[in-house]
């Protein structure tokens, strides 16, 4: 097998259409057929082509092959949000009467959705301490039928193990779905952990360049085909001009990672050493307590995570208003810094008790390391938390 470096250039093939060498943005809703028996058979699957770009895209169907490729994964499904792939994924396998298990440190919209919006289906939920996986076990009932967690979670960098979990799961013939988002596959392959989905924002680190929306999850085949089937009945496929730009995204997926984990480490260092902040969530930081793990599933700690300023929310207003480099903003992995606060922003919408057991307190900043000079970023960060 080739390096990722090399399969994230070449995962797509060589063989093109019109011997292209980048592959072409298919801008098309429909496709001619040679012939009504043609027409019948793509219908009905007896011949591999395409019939509309809601079933499937030459373009979109390139970037799933080469995000099945990176993640070690037999098949993939591109979605046109990190939503819309969570969504799928979930009302693939369950259904009313069945139950869900959640990590308790989840984006807001996504423990939402579980929370609520499943709920209004008939599907109960029960939201864990994915890092605890005794309390994982105690949790799982007769009908639990998926366990989905981030790690690193959002945005406290809350580490869960994947091996673990899916042992725990598969013994008990359960799905995992874990959100890799944090990660991407340069960093974290779930599914070589044992795990039944892997997702992705692929606006996020995917991408990389803060001008896509986009979803997409990989798994075996025959799990990626029943997601299919749903993006196929509810209309949530990945547009094709997204895809293009999202393949090109990828094509510096490694080269961009490294760089996040690079710059991430060193500012981890500057900002440990000031007493202005009292806590640092990062993976990579030797004392965090899910460090040992991470140690373990990832080969690099990924460019966001979290640091509490010691005088709470006004010195964490403050240290956003001065910022002149780091943008503030929501949304993370792009090749630019951007910072935000969980607890107004992102995380606004989860429960104040939720909130609390995933330790977002209202002194807490987000910040995604870009790829900037990082002494740049240090600076930025230093002149904005002098004191008047």
């Amino acid at each position: 097998m080739h390096g990722f470096t090399t399969r994230q250039l070449h995962a797509d093939g060589k063989t093109k259409p019109m011997n292209a060498h980048a592959m072409p943005i298919f801008l098309t809703s429909t496709f001619a057929f040679d012939s009504p028996e043609t027409g019948a058979d793509l219908f009905l699957g007896r011949r591999a082509g395409h019939v509309y770009s809601r079933m499937g895209n030459p373009t979109v169907e390139t970037v799933e092959q080469v995000v099945a490729d990176l993640e070690n994964g037999e098949a993939a499904v591109a979605f046109g949000s990190g939503m819309a792939a969570i969504q799928a994924s979930l009302l693939s396998v369950v259904k009313a009467g069945d139950h869900v298990i959640c990590g308790e440190a989840l984006y807001s919209p996504s423990l939402h959705l579980i929370t609520q919006r499943l709920a209004d289906l008939g599907i109960a939920s029960s939201v864990v301490n994915t890092s605890d996986v005794q309390a994982v076990e105690d949790a799982i009932r007769d009908d639990t039928r998926i366990i989905f967690y981030e790690t690193p979670a959002n945005p406290t960098c809350k580490i869960s193990d994947i091996r673990a979990l899916a042992e725990l799961a598969r013994s008990k013939e359960i799905l995992t779905l874990v959100d890799n988002t944090f990660s991407s596959p340069y960093f974290q392959r779930p599914l070589d952990l044992g795990a039944d989905i892997s997702l992705h924002s692929a606006t996020k680190y995917l991408n990389g360049h803060g001008d896509v929306i986009g979803g997409i999850v990989v798994a075996r085949s025959e799990l990626a085909a029943k997601i299919r089937t749903y993006r196929r009945d509810t209309g949530g496929i990945l547009s094709p001009f997204e895809a293009y730009l999202l393949l090109r995204g990828i094509r510096t997926l490694s080269l961009r990672m490294q760089r996040h984990h690079d710059n991430a480490m060193k500012l981890f260092e500057f900002l440990a050493g000031l007493p202005k902040v009292s806590k640092i969530y990062y993976p990579g930081d030797p004392t965090f307590p899910g460090h040992p793990v991470a140690i373990r599933q990832m080969t690099g700690f990924g460019g966001c995570f979290s640091f509490e300023l010691a005088d709470g929310l006004e010195a964490a207003k403050r240290l956003l208003k001065r910022l002149r480099l780091c943008t503030l903003a929501v949304s993370l992995g792009t090749v630019d810094t951007l910072i935000e606060h969980p607890a107004s922003m992102t995380h606004v919408a989860t429960p104040a008790d939720i909130m609390e057991r995933q330790g977002i307190t209202s002194g807490l900043v987000r910040i995604s390391v870009g790829c900037e000079d990082i002494e740049d970023v240090i600076a930025d960060l230093e002149n904005a938390l002098k004191t008047d």
